[in-house]
């Protein structure tokens, strides 16, 4: 079974939405997209485009690329146990995204040491 896109990115922005105990009400009109869009879009029923995401985004205060690390970090497990469970790839072989050619996301951003007169 193939995961959607548009069902992972639903689900991310109602955590994130939920998770700010704010409605459905309260987000649509910050974003200024319809009630009955915006539970679309968390329902993984529409499509949003990169616009409608940015302006949804924005009305819950976290930024486009936060949202889509989420996605990208779920779509990944998912990928991984379907692999699994078809049997292309044996269960605990340390299939890991570095071993798939995916660079890690590092958690932080890597301190930069002054070297001038050193």
């Amino acid at each position: 079974m193939m995961v959607l896109l548009r069902h992972l990115l639903g689900d991310v922005l109602r955590q994130l939405r939920q998770r700010q105990g704010r409605t459905l009400r309260e987000v649509s009109a910050d974003a200024r997209v319809s009630l009955g869009y915006l539970s679309e879009v968390e329902r993984g029923q529409k499509e949003a485009s990169s616009e409608l995401l940015a302006s949804i985004c924005g009305a819950l205060g976290v930024p486009l690329s936060q949202v889509l690390r989420e996605v990208s970090d779920q779509l990944a497990l998912a990928e991984l146990q379907e692999a699994a469970l078809s049997g292309s790839v044996p269960a605990g072989s340390g299939t890991t995204p570095d071993r798939l050619g995916i660079d890690p996301i590092p958690d932080r951003v890597p301190e930069v040491v002054d070297m001038v007169g050193v």
